[in-house]
């Protein structure tokens, strides 16, 4: 079953743990790295929206970024390493050293073009839930990215091809971080040349709902329960929705019921988070688009319009089983932003 609220911290150290054994060995690789002529006391400003993926039918391919943030404060100092100061979500409970994703993220950057990490003070105003299904370790990767973006501004161009690159070589996959990164609705797939994103403006009668627990959920132990392989017919099931599911967040909001059936990723996890499944269940029954948010287990609803919305909520309210908070959203179309500030 997912954690409880008391498996927060275990959760997150267990992900730490993943994304820093990812980073290691992409970091094995590295030539010698020589110090960064990055002015001490430059400052960047970056803040980064929550993402939804798989949108139902859209297994690691679809992502929808939502207009929930985590905002970082990077500065450069004299003293090398690194300090982090974590206020709302994660505080006393995520690393405060060099060993923070997002500081990670930000020596991963740099190390990719042959620079050394700088010393840094940091401070993380997290809002973004962590362990739900809300894209919270994209965003603290995409954050660093963009921090180092920010810092070595004047000294490296980082372009947006290079920026979903270096993500999603720490993520493992695009899905999150291209939203997290661009905004709006992502199509996201991989060539020989590396990752690749299309982003699409949603239709502005598309209102998302998203519905989160006091439980979290593994992502290592959803992507497990998956098959090996799937019938034909449900392949084609999918492959129909997903393309039915891109007309009608752009185009036809009300074929979002129908859009956002899925046979490939749902059904295979629905045993590990029984609540979730039992409250999409009942939403779609009311002919409301629910579907779960990422690897759960928060739900993502879909909703045609506002009135929908209120209407999908109420439901939510009235819910029996476990306390859900609903978050009433739009899609956020910026993406991720950093601001650098000279030092002083």
């Amino acid at each position: 079953a997912p954690r409880r609220v008391d498996g927060h911290a275990e959760e997150r150290s267990r992900r730490h743990h993943r994304d820093r054994e990812r980073v290691g060995a992409l970091e094995s690789t590295c030539v010698t790295l020589v110090p960064a002529d990055v002015p001490r006391g430059r400052s960047v400003l970056v803040r980064v929206p929550a993402t939804t993926a798989n949108l139902g039918p859209g297994f690691d391919t679809l992502g929808l970024a939502l207009s929930v943030y985590d905002e970082l404060v990077v500065t450069v100092r004299e003293q090398p390493g690194a300090t982090v100061e974590v206020v709302g979500v994660g505080a006393g409970e995520v690393p405060t050293d060099e060993s923070n994703l997002v500081v990670t993220a930000i020596r991963y950057a740099f190390g990719a073009f042959g620079y050394e990490l700088p010393g840094l003070d940091l401070v993380a105003r997290n809002s973004i839930p962590h362990g739900r299904g809300l894209g919270s370790s994209g965003a603290a990767i995409v954050a660093g990215i963009m921090a180092a973006r920010g810092l070595l501004e004047g000294i490296v161009e980082i372009d947006s091809n290079k920026l979903l690159a270096m993500a999603t070589a720490m993520e493992g996959h695009p899905d999150n971080v291209a939203p997290a990164l661009f905004g709006g609705l992502t199509i996201a797939w991989t060539t020989d040349a590396g990752p690749q994103h299309k982003k699409l403006m949603v239709h502005r009668g598309v209102s998302p709902l998203i519905c989160v627990p006091e439980s979290t959920m593994s992502t290592e132990l959803a992507r497990s329960l998956r098959p090996a392989s799937v019938p034909h017919e449900d392949a084609i099931f999918n492959v129909s929705r997903s393309a039915l599911l891109i007309a009608a967040l752009i185009q036809s909001p009300e074929l979002l019921l129908a859009a956002t059936e899925d046979k490939l990723h749902q059904s295979y996890r629905a045993a590990a988070m029984p609540d979730t499944v039992a409250l999409i269940d009942e939403l779609r029954s009311h002919g409301l688009a629910a579907v779960v948010s990422g690897a759960g287990p928060s739900i993502l609803v879909l909703c045609s319009g506002p009135a929908q919305r209120l209407e999908a909520a109420e439901l939510v309210r009235v819910h029996n089983g476990v306390e859900w908070q609903s978050l009433m959203l739009a899609v956020d179309f910026k993406g991720a932003t950093v601001i650098a500030h000279a030092a002083e």
